[in-house]
């Protein structure tokens, strides 16, 4: 039987050929490219012989993610292949941009411009053995060795079965991933599928430019942004004294957010990266002589083990003490102005505004404020939706400000790690073994992916309910944004990340290395699953 991607040739082809379906996020190409994939897996005759197994699932605004199931028919025992296909922009590539998504023609070009490229670039560009381009680390490159473990597996009928997941959207919300939970755990009802390991592809991400450890990761790093709406009050510019500026309320908070050792968490010796600011700004959009006294902040927090309750918390201790450092800043000024100061800055959670606002305005009035956001503004995205809810709503409270609201803006990607999985160090230590006896290489096993990845919405483990308090203080929960908290409890298989080694994501200068990826990885690739699984039946 004829095969399409049993080589490193082959795989390198079908890498350009899906690099050149540019697929940048909320594009025409992000809509386009599952489709293209879905065409090129009905070439192969499993999916010929089962067209019914190879599926596109809606997203949302014509996109959709792409499953395609090989299983065999004594098999329950399932390993779930996840990857994303849609990519950032390109316009950092300058010049060179129409050649960002032609990997063999950018990689030719930029040996004309070697003096351009900084030292580690320029060696990796010598050496041969790096392919440039958007997309070719992250992450076209673990959907080709997948969709490459999808046909052997089918040819050779191997004993285990193989749903192979690749999702848009990844890059901004994860709409993708969040909107193919359900279908995952359908697909598992219908055909009897036990989920056993969740393997993803996101490529090694390499901490410095002299790094060139490979590393399997047994978890994924979780990320939640917690956002604040400061409401101070208003007056004419010639009043100075008579305002409290929201931007003034907000910068004692950027202080005290950034890189706040609070945030940080240190697991299994690895530990997160300190929290950043990543949104300051006041609401007021045109010039005028009155003092901005509306602003919103949104602060990026990294989670190991935490919950969106126990971050709220920690957020809410946080912005206390930046309101009681301004306030002791502010009522020195007043003491020496001799002025009387505003009335004390209130701290509110989001859920805590929305219930005073409904015994004021009523739930439906409550309610219709809401949806006419959400519908109306479209053009706004959720974060800036969410910052809008609370606004509005406190405007129709006025008598509760000077105020700060605490909320979250999306999105939240909650922490994972399978660590302690049997299944997952045996993956592991068969992984290492073959990498360092047949390639001569060391394996490092990291504990979480730095670089986010969409197996935070399996195998979720929070069970305080925690996921509870993100729900009631997201002002568009449910709206526009939602998580399938329910349905990933019943995702509970251990997951794991094996990629190829690549360099510099979302840079212009991303490149693969193809012969980690095409010549060392689908071999390892094939050992690691079929001693878990294949040898197991034929014991």
């Amino acid at each position: 039987m004829k095969r399409l991607w049993d080589t490193p040739e082959k795989m390198t082809d079908l890498l350009c050929e899906m690099v050149s379906w540019e697929s940048v996020y909320l594009t025409q190409g992000e809509i386009d490219f599952p489709k293209k994939a879905k065409a090129k897996l009905e070439n192969l005759v499993y999916f010929q012989e089962n067209p019914h197994l190879l599926e596109l699932g809606e997203v949302n605004w014509d996109r959709t993610f792409l499953t395609a199931l090989y299983k065999h028919e004594e098999a329950r025992d399932t390993v779930v292949l996840l990857s994303h296909f849609d990519t950032v922009s390109t316009e950092d590539y300058g010049v060179l941009q129409p050649l960002a998504c032609k990997p063999r023609e950018l990689t030719s070009a930029l040996h004309d411009r070697k003096e351009t490229l900084r030292e580690e670039v320029r060696r990796d560009l010598e050496s041969g053995d790096y392919l440039f381009g958007r997309g070719t680390m992250d992450m076209k490159a673990g959907l080709t060795l997948h969709m490459a473990l999808i046909e052997k597996a089918s040819i050779e009928e191997w004993p285990v079965n193989l749903l192979l997941l690749t999702v848009p959207d990844e890059e901004i919300n994860s709409n993708g991933m969040r909107e193919a939970v359900p279908k995952l755990v359908e697909l598992s009802e219908e055909h009897n599928l036990d989920y056993k390991l969740f393997l993803n592809g996101e490529p090694v991400f390499a901490q410095d430019p002299n790094e060139h450890d490979f590393k399997v990761y047994s978890g994924t790093i979780g990320k939640i942004m917690p956002s604040a709406l400061f409401y101070g009050k208003e007056s004419h510019i010639g009043e100075p004294l008579s305002s409290l500026p929201s931007n003034f309320m907000s910068s004692y908070l950027a202080q005290e957010m950034n890189w706040n050792p609070l945030f940080q968490e240190t697991v299994l010796e690895e530990t997160a990266p300190l929290p950043i600011t990543v949104l300051q700004r006041d609401v007021k959009m045109e010039y005028s002589a009155q003092t901005p006294y509306r602003a919103v902040g949104m602060y990026n927090v990294f989670l190991l083990e935490r919950s969106a309750a126990d971050v709220m918390e920690l957020f809410d201790q946080a912005v206390r003490k930046a309101m009681n450092r301004m306030s002791e800043d502010y009522m020195e000024m007043c003491r020496r102005e001799q002025i009387e100061p505003v009335r004390e800055v209130k701290v509110l959670l989001f859920e805590e505004l929305k219930e005073y606002a409904e015994k004021k305005l009523g739930k439906a009035k409550v309610e219709a404020i809401i949806s006419e956001i959400v519908t109306e503004n479209r053009e706004m995205d959720v974060r800036e939706q969410s910052h809008a809810i609370a606004d509005l709503l406190l405007m129709e409270c006025h008598e509760l400000t000077p105020a700060v609201i605490l909320m979250f803006a999306p999105p939240y990607y909650p922490p994972v790690n399978s660590s302690g999985s049997s299944l997952v160090q045996s993956c592991i230590h068969h992984f290492t073994e073959q990498a360092k006896e047949r390639y001569g290489f060391e394996v490092k096993q990291g504990h979480y992916f730095n670089g986010i990845s969409d197996l935070s919405y399996v195998n979720f483990q929070d069970q305080k309910d925690g996921w509870v308090t993100y729900e009631m203080n997201t002002p568009v929960y449910g709206k526009t944004y939602s998580i399938p908290f329910e349905n990933m409890h019943k995702l509970q298989a251990p997951v794991l990340n094996v990629g190829p080694f690549g360099r510099d994501a979302h840079q212009r200068t991303e490149r693969l290395n193809i012969k980690n990826a095409f010549e060392q990885l689908p071999p390892l690739l094939e050992s690691m699953i079929t001693s878990q699984f294949v040898n197991v039946y034929s014991r």
